[in-house]
């Protein structure tokens, strides 16, 4: 193609879509100003950041930062406590919801199902803040969970000032905003499967349990297997706004990971180069789990996120 016929293609597409690419510029430009040009605040990773000079007169260090944060005593306690709760909730945050959908889809009563669903969906649409709130009321002494605790086993504190029983709190915790939410796209996916192919297993002799395993949950596959890729590439955020609102410095050894990490040497001890090199770390950590989670799915399935 010439340019001059690509010029002229661009102006006749211009001519006939510009209403859309007008609704269109709010979006690129929200993700211009608070996305792509705050990208430039990475350069504080490899400077001794100072901001009385700024990003561009700071001293380089190159990877200084870095090589301070492999040597600390935290890299190994943050990797470790940020993979064991990612890992957690990779595994329930697939499995509970999953497991939601195929029970409700199993249910013939129509308003029962409604309840359910919608007694399931509304937790995730409490504000963060108020929900850990509930947890901390919860798991008070006083509160219904940990009066429980107490009389089964002897304890007398809050369950979040425990170390052992951080991660459990936590894992409950977001099945119980998310579980819900992410069943009804797994719902709309069991929809969506054809009822033709439940009747031609029942003609060849298929019980309900064959059923499940050969059409049910391959039917659902290539959504399960998309969520979980999305779900990899945020996979070392952990929801590290619900552990800043949970945890305290006497259950660090469990509960602090990466993102906490940063936050707390980027806003509070306003090391800035060196928070934005833990971070840069987290970021790449994370886009390297997501491209390689995908080259697995497209190698040995037929669905892939990109």
């Amino acid at each position: 193609m010439t340019p001059r016929l690509k010029e002229g293609k661009i102006r006749h597409d211009w001519r006939r879509n510009y209403s859309y690419y007008l609704i269109l510029l709010p979006v690129l430009l929200y993700y211009f100003i608070f996305l792509y040009i705050p990208m430039g605040g990475l350069l504080m990773a490899f400077e001794r950041f100072n901001a009385a000079k700024g990003i561009f007169h700071s001293p380089w260090i190159w990877f200084g930062n870095f090589a301070t944060f492999f040597k600390s005593y935290y890299f190994w306690r943050l990797i470790r406590n940020t993979v064991v709760l990612s890992l957690l909730g990779l595994f329930f945050g697939v499995v509970s919801p999953v497991g939601l959908a195929l029970l409700l889809n199993e249910v013939k009563n129509r308003y029962f199902k409604k309840t359910i669903q919608t007694a399931t969906y509304i937790p995730y649409f409490i504000s963060l803040v108020v929900a850990a709130s509930l947890i901390k009321i919860f798991v008070a002494p006083e509160g219904p969970i940990g009066a429980l605790f107490n009389s089964l086993f002897g304890l007398d504190k809050n369950l979040l000032t425990y170390v052992d029983l951080f991660r459990p709190i936590m894992v409950v915790s977001d099945m119980w905003t998310m579980t819900g939410y992410i069943a009804v796209i797994y719902l709309a996916a069991l929809s969506g499967i054809d009822h033709e192919q439940y009747e031609a297993a029942r003609i060849d002799g298929a019980g309900h349990w064959k059923q499940l395993v050969h059409i049910t949950i391959p039917g659902i596959a290539p959504t399960v297997i998309v969520l979980f890729i999305m779900r990899t590439g945020q996979l070392l955020n952990v929801g590290y706004e619900k552990i800043i609102l949970l945890y305290s410095p006497g259950i660090y050894e469990t509960a602090d990971v990466i993102s906490t990490f940063v936050y707390r040497k980027g806003l509070i001890e306003l090391q800035y180069g060196y928070s934005a090199a833990v971070g840069l770390f987290n970021a790449v950590v994370g886009l390297l789990l997501i491209i390689g989670t995908n080259w697995l799915a497209k190698r040995y399935s037929e669905t892939r996120l990109f």
